[in-house]
């Protein structure tokens, strides 16, 4: 299976799509003398990848009734425009659990609070089952027994920064363990 495209978006046409939703990137001289190149196509992805995700957010209903409407025909759009390619859509899929778990981490602190390493745990035991699934379809009992003890190691993760956060709160007493018997 190919995900790439046969004719993949150019640099171009990406500042052309960021041009026409009014968020293109100021032109930076001494970054890109000569404008965006292929090597920044990725990086324009990610720019249109955000004001996406920026758009969709503010046409997004907040009234909790209403909110699972809004999330299902942004997803039926999202499935017309995919098409009916299962493997595509589980990598699409996983690729987008990474990028929210490297969100959720934020790369750049040195310690995350406990909800936040409880959260990024979250996200990767998602990534971790659904990479074991793939295994286990294609018959791949190593690369499926990786996968779940990824899934197993991350659930520990979810469970202790919760319990680290309840310790915080003062609902709980002391490291995990101490005092559970």
């Amino acid at each position: 299976m190919s995900i790439r495209s046969e004719r993949p978006v150019s640099p171009e046409q990406i500042h052309a799509a960021l041009s026409a939703l009014a968020a293109e990137p100021e032109p930076d001289q001494k970054k890109r003398p000569e404008g965006s190149q292929e090597e920044h196509r990725l990086h324009l992805l990610g720019r249109l990848l955000a004001k996406t995700e920026l758009e969709i957010t503010a046409a997004t209903r907040l009234i909790e009734e209403e909110e699972i409407e809004d999330v299902l025909e942004t997803l039926l759009g999202w499935w017309e425009q995919l098409g009916a390619n299962p493997d595509l859509a589980l990598n699409v899929l996983t690729n987008r659990l990474q990028r929210t778990a490297v969100q959720v981490s934020e790369p750049e602190a040195e310690e995350l609070p406990p909800g936040r390493e409880a959260a990024f745990a979250a996200v990767m035991t998602a990534v971790y089952a659904l990479g074991a699934q793939l295994h286990a379809d294609r018959g791949d009992e190593e690369g499926t027994r990786h996968a779940l003890s990824g899934a197993e190691e991350a659930l520990i993760d979810i469970l202790q920064g919760m319990h680290e956060l309840r310790v915080a709160m003062g609902d709980a007493a002391g490291p995990m363990g101490e005092g559970d018997g």
